[in-house]
């Protein structure tokens, strides 16, 4: 699978796959009533540099950017997102292994994550496999859609 960085027309499969994720309310702290352009626009926004999986079709997407600026700025954070036709098929594992190579060649020291919904198993699993540690509980964090108040974990990560 090729990891590469997205281009304009890689939109429309983006907007695709991103799309149904957010308006599902369970994984991210976004407004589930956007629209798949305000989706896009968020996606492709100042700041993320956005990367594609791709397998002869988009089938998965991350964007990288600083986790803050100024003084935080060696920090990379990023958010990940797989095709629900994709799942189980080591496409985050790709994003994953690619996003901490970039990370480290452009010069970041780490990547933490800042709101991981507990919910969100394979999320955890997965950054936990790839060294990634809980430094942080957010208690009952995220409202969940169906869970109710959840908690909100931050996961770090040296490079």
């Amino acid at each position: 699978m090729l990891v590469r960085r997205a281009i304009p027309g890689d939109d429309e499969a983006i907007r695709q796959i991103i799309t149904p994720i957010i308006r599902a309310g369970e994984t991210y702290a976004l407004p589930s009533d956007w629209t798949g352009a305000e989706a896009l626009a968020y996606w492709r926004s100042p700041g993320h540099t956005v990367f594609v999986a791709d397998d002869g079709a988009v089938v998965g997407t991350y964007y990288i950017r600083p986790n803050q600026s100024g003084g935080g700025d060696h920090v990379a954070n990023c958010a990940f997102v797989t095709a629900a036709s994709a799942q189980g098929r080591g496409v985050a594992s790709a994003m994953c292994t690619h996003a901490l190579q970039y990370a480290a060649a452009a010069g970041y020291v780490a990547m933490q994550f800042n709101f991981v919904v507990c919910t969100n198993t394979r999320a955890v699993a997965l950054w936990q496999r790839f060294g990634f540690k809980i430094v942080g509980r957010l208690p009952e964090a995220f409202r969940h859609p169906r869970s109710g108040l959840v908690d909100a974990l931050m996961m770090y990560r040296k490079l």
